[in-house]
């Protein structure tokens, strides 16, 4: 039987809300600037250098606390920005008060884990004393060896940054530190799955992170939107299969765990976190907060005007999910999902997508196919399952 979700009311008429959440990932943006000028970024007001207020801290976890939205954990990503551009000392002091916070608001004991996602150039020992300290995660953005990097990672004045990240990555190995990475691939990578591989490999990088780059936000073109692409995204995702696949396991790839992990287990999905409403919460340096996709926060797309639902100084999380906005915005979100879910043969591998890509891409989140999902999903899953099919002689 084919399950159609649907916006489910109360008897009073308000948005029935226990089937939301709960809430996985809260992106909090701890400042808007950014001390690099990548090429295919989807973030607006770089430039500006403010920064969260500290006074802010308080309401945004009692938000989070008082909500129906918290389930078993909360992971914290300070991203969305440089998050290193903004001192040590204050992430002291957000600390501190985040333990305030969490003693008075926090009454289910829910534990909350810590993330910062950068571009790597600010890390030195001092960053990775607060990191060990604090058990902070890490994720660095490099894009392979320097002359994939530098092509799109450049400084405002437009000089390379490759040197400087790997300065950053080598503070982190020395400090027996984690980190996980992303690299952003564009038309320039799809001739070097062995270099990048390589690089990774020998530099001791064994936990990487592919996002295409995408049409989002500012960036209202990509590399990859080119005829015969596709095929070449095919080869490259293959040969990079076929080099992880030699490690005994000691090497991983995002895309490939995900699949891998659904298939082998049997499991498909209805939804995603970037389609479900209260899976992810996003909050700006200003307070202002948004569910699904994080890269719609900060952006103005039409016909809602922005996607800003509420702002923690003045709106509970639950309370914006009765406001027009909210509303349409979830009725498209889930008539896209149904449509992707009659339409396509990936669905149970892809839930329906992010309502980004649908938006930048179609013009509407309720839409099906992007090309996002076409590298991201169809044919990651084509490699995949090829693989494994010839790996068990079903070939």
């Amino acid at each position: 039987m084919t399950t159609h979700l649907s916006i489910n009311s109360n008897e009073n008429g308000s948005i029935d809300v226990s089937s939301f959440g709960p809430i996985n990932l809260v992106v909090i943006q701890p400042t808007p600037f950014c001390n690099l000028d990548c090429d295919y970024c989807y973030l607006p007001n770089r430039n500006l250098k403010e920064k969260l207020s500290l006074d802010l801290i308080e309401p945004i976890f009692k938000a989070i606390f008082t909500s129906p939205f918290v389930g078993e954990f909360i992971d914290i990503c300070w991203h969305a920005g440089e998050p290193l551009a903004v001192p040590i000392s204050y992430y002291q002091e957000v600390f501190k008060r985040i333990d305030i916070a969490n003693q008075k608001y926090n009454i289910k004991q829910v534990p909350i884990y810590h993330s910062i996602q950068t571009n790597g150039i600010l890390i030195n020992q001092a960053w990775c004393d607060f990191f060990k300290e604090n058990n902070i995660c890490v994720g660095v953005s490099i894009d392979g060896p320097d002359f994939l990097h530098n092509t799109h990672r450049k400084t405002p004045t437009g000089l390379g940054t490759h040197e400087s990240v790997m300065r950053g990555i080598r503070y982190l190995q020395e400090n027996d530190i984690y980190f996980n990475i992303i690299a952003v691939i564009t038309q320039e990578s799809l001739d070097y799955a062995d270099e990048m591989f390589n690089f990774f490999w020998e530099n001791g990088i064994t936990d990487v992170a592919f996002n295409m780059e995408e049409i989002e936000g500012i960036n209202e073109t990509s590399s990859l939107d080119k005829v015969g692409t596709e095929k070449k995204y095919y080869q490259f995702i293959k040969q990079f299969w076929e080099l992880t696949s030699q490690t005994n396991d000691q090497f991983k790839v995002r895309e490939f765990e995900a699949i891998c992990g659904l298939i082998c287990d049997n499991q498909r999905l209805s939804k995603t976190d970037m389609n479900h409403p209260f899976a992810i919460l996003n909050i700006d340096y200003l307070g202002n907060f948004s569910t699904f996709d994080p890269e719609l926060l900060s952006v103005d797309i039409k016909p809602y005007g922005n996607f800003i639902l509420g702002n923690v100084l003045t709106d509970s999380l639950e309370s914006v999910c009765d406001s027009k906005k909210f509303k349409q915005i979830y009725k498209d979100m889930l008539e896209g999902v149904n449509s992707c879910r009659q339409s396509c043969d990936y669905f149970g591998v892809c839930g329906g997508g992010a309502g980004s890509n649908k938006y930048w891409e179609n013009d509407s989140f309720n839409s099906t196919e992007t090309q996002a999902c076409r590298y991201r999903t169809k044919i990651v899953t084509d490699v995949v399952l090829e693989a494994l099919e010839n790996s068990f002689g079903i070939n």
